[in-house]
């Protein structure tokens, strides 16, 4: 799948799960690290985990892909989902404010991925 549509999948699956803030960044021009970043918030831990789960088994059931990694344990406040080309940061506000990725990687673009059409289906 490509980086951006994977990118954007994440984000809609994310709001199916009533994820708040999701924030699309193009990392692409500016960073290796990854080609996009995909940031959302959840209001407490079960949510911070229904989120998580949302994505993780929506695409590998549907597009049977899976995250290379993932960072954060069942209770925490922070959990990255590594698809190499995509990291999806699922966090509480707390520390959203604090680390504040949006303004740390504020260089690359942020995407409107409402207004973005996805080739693919959830």
């Amino acid at each position: 799948m490509e980086s951006k549509t994977l990118a954007l999948t994440c984000a809609r699956l994310a709001e199916n799960k009533k994820a708040e803030n999701i924030a699309l960044l193009d990392l692409r021009e500016i960073s290796s690290v990854a080609d996009y970043f995909v940031i959302v918030t959840g209001s407490n831990e079960p949510h911070l985990r229904a989120i998580v789960d949302e994505i993780t088994e929506k695409l590998r059931l549907n597009h049977n892909v899976r995250p290379f990694s993932t960072d954060g344990a069942r209770i925490t406040p922070w959990i990255v989902l590594d698809f190499i080309d995509v990291l999806v940061h699922v966090m509480n506000n707390e520390f959203r404010e604090l680390y504040d990725l949006e303004n740390l990687w504020g260089d690359g673009g942020k995407i409107d991925f409402k207004s973005e059409t996805s080739p693919i289906g959830n």
